[in-house]
């Protein structure tokens, strides 16, 4: 195994038209220490019909999925769900019993790196996950 990276940065991003809808997910995982960030792995993919917030879910989960083969000793993920982000922080509460397997997946995955750092972003800097989610949306068939 190679030394790990300083850090690896995830932005992910999930979406449906409707809620409940035809859904995506869009993840991008990145080396920031270069510049421009080098992109390490990419995911976009219609998963189905489904809610807004399975979708965000969905997308950091395969995010996260996308980021383990490149160790690093801090992993940020960001993310333009504030649902997501805070309920991941352990803020806010999960309610919904169809969101707690979700929500348990993503806090195992994220207990794979030593540090991790989340954050709420407007969507304007979360643009390469979303225009991952709108191309699997678009793409025909």
């Amino acid at each position: 195994m190679t030394d790990p990276r300083e850090v690896i940065e995830v932005y992910a991003d999930g979406g449906a038209r409707g809620n409940p809808g035809p859904a995506a997910i869009g993840a991008v995982v990145t080396d920031p220490a270069t510049a421009p960030p080098t992109r390490l792995a990419t995911v976009s993919e219609r998963i189905g019909s489904t809610t807004n917030n399975v979708a965000e879910y969905r997308a950091v989960i395969a995010g996260l999925e996308a980021a383990r083969p490149f160790p690093a000793k801090l992993l940020r993920l960001r993310a333009d769900s504030m649902l997501v982000i805070r309920q991941l922080e352990g803020e806010w509460k999960v309610k919904q019993p169809h969101l707690k397997p979700l929500h348990a997946r993503a806090l195992e995955l994220l207990g794979e790196w030593a540090r991790v750092d989340l954050a709420h972003v407007p969507r304007d800097q979360n643009l390469d996950a979303d225009l991952l989610v709108n191309a699997a949306l678009d793409a025909p068939g």
